[in-house]
């Protein structure tokens, strides 16, 4: 089993910037593809960004060019740097991991993001 553990959310202005970090409980090397997703209140969870096993990215059209995808191996730990952060980025933002051994999806518990003046 995979435990995920999201941080770095909180309340910031528009137009500013914010790190998230999800940490796995085993190594990254394990996991097939972490993707961060977010829900919006009154919305469908919708995908952000991905990264793969061999450090491929991709983007939802939405955050393409303000958010960044990253990773530390040696710390299992994958990021997600946010900037010009607009109010409909307002969200509670959660990682996902496929592990490879069962081939399941595992989730973190979220972390809320409002973007507010």
């Amino acid at each position: 089993q995979v435990q995920l553990v999201e941080s770095g959310g909180g309340l910031v202005q528009p137009g500013g910037s914010l790190r998230l970090s999800c940490r796995a409980s085993i190594s990254i090397f394990s996991i097939n593809r972490m993707t961060w997703y977010r829900q919006a209140p009154g919305k469908q969870r919708e995908w952000v960004a991905l990264i793969t096993s061999d450090g491929g990215t991709n983007y939802a059209d939405p955050v393409k060019g303000r958010f960044t995808i990253s990773r530390d191996i040696a710390k299992n730990t994958v990021y997600l740097e946010m900037n010009s952060l607009k109010p409909e980025d307002t969200a509670v933002y959660s990682c996902k991991a496929r592990y490879r051994k069962d081939n399941h999806d595992y989730w973190g518990q979220g972390t809320q993001v409002t973007v507010s003046s």
